[in-house]
């Protein structure tokens, strides 16, 4: 699409006009043409979606009962993921994988920080509980800078962990790496957003359902005059300041750049997607209906194309989470640490089933969705799995525990056990990006190449 040419202030009046108008029955098509004759991104062979999503659970799991049995396609579930049984066909489980930038090394204690700032960059973060955090690009924002213009959202951030996110959580480590999951840039993490009635909000509107429309237009109002202050106050102050103080203006105002190159994505869609169903109220009391509601918005983004990248991350490793629900009154953490006692061990393996079956439920919900090809939206998915610690007991980052979700549009072997010993984790990132259409990367976080047989 060609734009007219059109004064910078006029052109960003414009975009906050653009910013909450999308519609998942206009893009479909217009990707069907637009691809013709050249690769697609984030779409599946039929012009399907394909979407990418990355879910995290904290402290490792007790392996015996994690691992399958058996191996290729040939293999059983073990305890902990027999919840997963009835969608064999959909999932893959990999072991092997490994975070080594997770490991102490010289940089000793800190492996909850270590695991979940490792997890999704594959990069040692800087210890440090100041504001000079510094981690890398993680590779769900590898995807959503690529094909985040097909889409409403470049991608969405959820998490079911409410905490503080600034000081230090972990020997020395800032809470911001055990509080995020994706990163913009090194220094620029994505805070998840924990109250699903915000994240409903954000997707379609406030308000009953056919009023919703009105509200994202008072936002978009709100846009409107927010960007006209943003570049009418850095018109003002510009003048008088120091050539390091313009550095500081400069780098303010690249994020106003950044959502003004996504206005001719913007300009595509034109209807807002309205489900017909109430908002949710809150964040619930029980653990498990919270987790099953932020589960709930992320399929309903997935299902309106409201975005193709998400992350969730269901708690923050080092979680100290207690479970009434499965009777369980000791903290997650303290038990995760468990000097191989055998009640202390049987309760982290409740927990670990517990966070399967949630994870299982939410596949079944997208495996009842059909996409506009006729397939389930699970079969045009890519949806891993996993924690970056292994044994919670011993704080190990090999051999972590890992399934990857969703047959990717044809183009996964959902349906085995694989096996992959030594593995860096980011070798199955790089794959992965391949079939989003993201340009070929040479190299990802500690990657070594391409993940085979995926």
């Amino acid at each position: 699409m060609n734009l007219p040419t059109t004064h910078r202030r006029g052109f960003l009046r414009g975009l906050g006009a653009c910013l909450a108008l999308p519609a998942f029955e206009a893009f479909l098509p217009r990707a069907m043409a637009a691809s013709a004759g050249a690769p697609a991104l984030a779409t599946t062979a039929t012009g399907a979606p394909l979407r990418m999503a990355f879910l995290y659970f904290p402290n490792g799991a007790i392996q015996d009962k994690w691992n399958p049995t058996g191996s290729g396609r040939n293999f059983q579930f073990g305890q902990t993921l027999s919840p997963l049984e009835a969608l064999k066909h959909r999932v893959q489980v990999i072991s092997g994988l490994e975070h080594r930038n997770a490991e102490a090394g010289a940089d000793g204690a800190g492996d909850h920080a270590r695991a979940n700032g490792t997890f999704l960059t594959g990069v040692r973060v800087k210890k440090t509980a100041g504001s000079d955090i510094f981690a890398g690009v993680s590779v769900d924002q590898i995807a959503a800078q690529h094909i985040g213009r097909s889409t409403r959202f470049a991608s969405l951030e959820l998490s079911c962990d409410p905490h503080r996110k600034s000081g230090g959580c972990d020997s020395g480590y800032s809470c911001a790496y055990e509080a995020n999951l994706a990163w913009r840039s090194p220094t620029s993490p994505l805070s998840p957003e924990s109250n699903p009635r915000l994240v409903f909000e954000r997707l379609f509107g406030s308000g009953p359902p056919g009023q919703r429309a009105a509200t994202l237009a008072q936002r978009r109002e709100q846009q409107r005059s927010i960007l006209d202050f943003v570049m009418d106050d850095a018109k003002a102050v510009q003048k008088g300041l120091t050539h390091r103080d313009k550095d500081k203006l400069e780098e303010y105002l690249t994020g106003v750049r950044e959502i003004e190159q996504q206005i001719v994505t913007a300009e595509r869609f034109s209807k807002v997607p309205d489900p017909k169903i109430a908002a949710p109220e809150g964040i619930p009391a029980a653990y498990d209906e919270y987790i099953k509601l932020m589960y709930e918005m992320m399929a309903l983004a997935f299902e309106t194309d409201s975005t193709r990248v998400a992350t969730m991350l269901l708690a923050h490793d080092g979680s100290n989470r207690v479970f009434p629900e499965i009777g369980v009154a000791e903290g997650h953490h303290s038990l995760s640490h468990h000097r191989d006692d055998p009640d202390m061990i049987r309760k982290v393996e409740l927990i670990d089933r517990f966070y399967a079956t949630q994870f299982a439920n939410f596949l079944s919900r997208l495996e009842s969705k059909k996409d506009l090809d006729g397939n389930s939206i699970l079969h045009n998915s890519m949806i891993v799995y996993g924690c970056g610690n292994s044994d919670g007991n011993r704080h190990t980052h090999t051999d972590l525990p890992v399934v990857v979700a969703g047959n990717g549009g044809g183009r996964l072997q959902a349906g085995q056990y694989l096996q992959a010993p030594s593995t860096p984790m980011c070798n199955l990132y790089l794959s992965m990006l391949d079939q989003m259409g993201v340009p070929s990367l040479d190299r990802f976080g500690d990657s070594t190449g391409r993940l085979s047989g995926v």
